[in-house]
């Protein structure tokens, strides 16, 4: 499996590539490294986003092993602009299913920054909630600064 890592302000990261898709995006440097045109596009992009450029990743195209539900609140989650975010009740209404619902399947995403998880927050207000990846709520509130910075420049 093809695999490339990159340095980023969130520590070293490596992509893994299967069938053409990117089907990992895990911390740490991988042990094996090649440079395919997918993971070369990708990585490039992650460090435009990591630059403080605005960068679409839906165009990426992603191997997802969930339930037909958690595909559903990853397509979702892949559709909520940069800089921008949406509470857990909203991708309800969007989805189906219930906040709780919702969260859980958030919370098993597989591939984190290319399916903006981070952007997904309580409708409580208090604070920006919970984050499965990397150093956890700091990172996200260092990924939605990162956007907020990028879509008001």
């Amino acid at each position: 499996m093809p695999q490339l890592s990159f340095h980023s302000p969130l520590g070293a990261l490596t992509l893994s590539e299967e069938e053409e898709q990117i089907v990992s995006l895990d911390e740490g440097w991988g042990r094996d490294q090649s440079e395919t045109p997918l993971l070369l596009k990708v990585r490039d992009m992650m460090q435009d986003y990591f630059d403080g450029e605005p960068v679409d990743f839906q165009s990426i195209p992603l191997m997802l092993d969930g339930t037909a539900y958690q595909k559903r609140v990853w397509a979702a989650l892949r559709a909520i602009p940069h800089g921008q975010t949406r509470t857990y009740g909203d991708l309800a209404k969007t989805v189906g299913g219930s906040p709780q619902s919702i969260g859980q399947a958030v919370a098993r995403n597989p591939l984190l920054i290319l399916i903006p998880c981070h952007r997904v927050l309580p409708s409580h207000g208090r604070g920006h909630g919970d984050y499965s990846g990397f150093e956890g709520a700091e990172s996200k509130a260092f990924l939605l600064e990162l956007e907020q910075e990028a879509s008001s420049s």
